[in-house]
């Protein structure tokens, strides 16, 4: 017979795992999923289960897709003149979320290295200009400044979302009106 609560430790372990997710919350979340709501637990392991096995990156953009090209870069009525890179797939939520932006997205992932030649490729069908709506810390401008050497000579003007969003916050933490000014009074770079 089992002395312990190994099922429910472990539970509340990878839910404490998880981004944003304290030590109390991953307690209140595993209690209630085993004693309040094992229908919603169940169905909450099958999202988890069918979202790992059938999200992947887009081919286009890097952004989260169930087929090879996301519902943004396979939609006819995006703007294709204008290209807006972003450090994640969130940061894509939180831009259509205010409904402002109607052109295409490329994500480059802080930690990955930049794969410029596919950058180039999401580019070269027609992109008249490139937006960053990145964070403002100096590891961004860096991030800014080498793909912008790196996209010389391809005639695409750049330009930065404006400094409504304060430094050091990620976007999704950002109210949506300051996003939706940011990226109307946006600032060319050259």
């Amino acid at each position: 017979m089992r002395k312990s609560l190994d099922s429910f430790k472990n539970l509340v372990e990878a839910f404490n795992a998880l981004p944003g997710i304290g030590q109390k919350s991953a307690m209140k979340l595993a209690y209630h999923i085993v004693t309040d709501s094992k229908y919603e637990g169940i169905k909450l392991a099958h999202a988890i289960e069918d979202a790992i096995r059938n999200i992947k990156k887009c081919k286009r953009c890097n952004s989260l897709s169930e087929d090879e090209l996301c519902p943004i870069c396979s939609d006819e009525l995006r703007d294709k003149t204008k290209l807006c890179i972003v450090e994640s797939p969130k940061d894509i939520f939180t831009i259509e979320k205010i409904g402002q932006y109607d052109g295409l997205y490329y994500v480059v992932e802080k930690d990955e290295e930049i794969d410029i030649e596919h950058l180039k490729e999401a580019i070269k069908d027609g992109v008249k200009e490139v937006i960053f709506a990145f964070s403002p810390s100096i590891a961004t401008d860096t991030m800014m400044l080498y793909i912008e050497s790196k996209l010389e000579g391809l005639g695409v003007k750049f330009s930065k979302i404006a400094q409504g969003v304060p430094t050091g916050i990620s976007l999704e933490n950002v109210d949506s009106l300051s996003l939706a000014r940011a990226i109307e009074d946006r600032v060319f770079i050259k």
